[in-house]
């Protein structure tokens, strides 16, 4: 599959199999997320795997859904605010951006792999925080359900045209 054709399969996925994983393809997924690029590449980030029952099912009640409790893996990629790349002039933090990167690779990956995903971010990061005892500079950025999707789906995902987002020269 090109880019183009990958990039077109990738949906949000909140529908999954009761299907284990491969470690292999969990591996080749944690890969995808550890060679993406970083500001001055400082990888100030950090993925957290749930899978095991117990805390699978404690894990689920930072974020209440029905079908998030579907999935067999969880993906919490932490940014760490005291390795992160800040810029000179307005100090302005790239955690986030550089974890969004990160997040992408993943899901890109996970959709060659006939995975499917979700990115969450409205979850209770105070319950993320403690489930997980971070320490104070670690800072839970996402969530990424992660599984076979019960039904695949051609995504019709509607897109704002060139003209509508591409300026030359100037706004």
């Amino acid at each position: 599959m090109n880019f183009k054709e990958l990039t077109r399969q990738r949906y949000s996925v909140r529908s999954y199999l009761p299907k284990e994983i491969e470690q292999e393809k969990l591996i080749a997924i944690l890969e995808a997320g550890r060679i993406a690029p970083s500001a001055s590449n400082k990888q100030a980030w950090h993925f957290i795997v749930v899978r095991e029952p117990e805390n699978h099912n404690k894990f689920a009640e930072i974020y209440h859904r029905d079908w998030f409790n579907q999935a067999p893996v969880y993906i919490v990629i932490c940014g760490d605010h005291s390795q992160t790349w800040k810029r000179n002039e307005d100090g302005k933090d790239h955690c986030d951006i550089d974890a969004a990167i990160a997040i992408d690779h993943m899901t890109l990956q996970a959709t060659e792999l006939g995975l499917g995903t979700c990115w969450i971010c409205n979850f209770q990061v105070r319950k993320c925080i403690d489930f997980f005892n971070l320490p104070d500079r670690i800072e839970p950025i996402a969530i990424l359900s992660l599984g076979y999707p019960s039904d695949i789906v051609t995504p019709e995902k509607k897109r704002k045209s060139l003209d509508e987002i591409v300026h030359w020269e100037s706004f």
